[in-house]
């Protein structure tokens, strides 16, 4: 299964595929973890047990994960910040390149979300810090 939503991720040139635990597939083109902030928001049952392949995760996205009851996630590249999060959860995860840090849009410097969340302990922590940032992105 995974090998097939790593497929579609890079072929259809999406940023997120998920397949739900009953094999429904969606895909997603945005940017950051937006898509899946909305997602487990409006959609909670969708994310319980689901499998995903996303080409960058850090620990923003992570925590999302977590929270949302994945199973498994494959990713082209890792942060150790995410890795480290994933640890003390049951999500299965692989990936093919993993970094110190996520790099923001400029690549002049940390991502934006990984800067919020390298300090947080737990992805409820991370949380509240991923909706302040998602509102004040809606609010400009």
């Amino acid at each position: 299964m995974i090998g097939h939503l790593c497929e579609m991720l890079h072929s259809g040139g999406h940023t997120l595929v998920v397949s739900s635990a009953e094999g429904i597939i969606r895909c997603f083109d945005g940017r950051g973890v937006g898509d899946f902030y909305r997602l487990l928001n409006s959609e909670p049952s969708f994310l319980s047990g689901a499998t995903l392949a996303d080409k960058v995760v850090g620990r923003a996205a992570a925590a999302l994960m977590i929270l949302g009851g994945v199973k498994e996630v494959h990713t082209d590249v890792i942060s150790s910040l995410a890795l480290s999060l994933f640890r003390d959860s049951e999500v299965k995860v692989t990936y093919e390149k993993e970094v110190e840090h996520i790099i923001n849009r400029n690549h002049d410097g940390w991502c934006p979300l990984e800067t919020r969340c390298k300090d947080c302990a737990t992805p409820e922590e991370c949380y509240s810090r991923i909706e302040s940032f998602m509102k004040e992105l809606s609010s400009k």
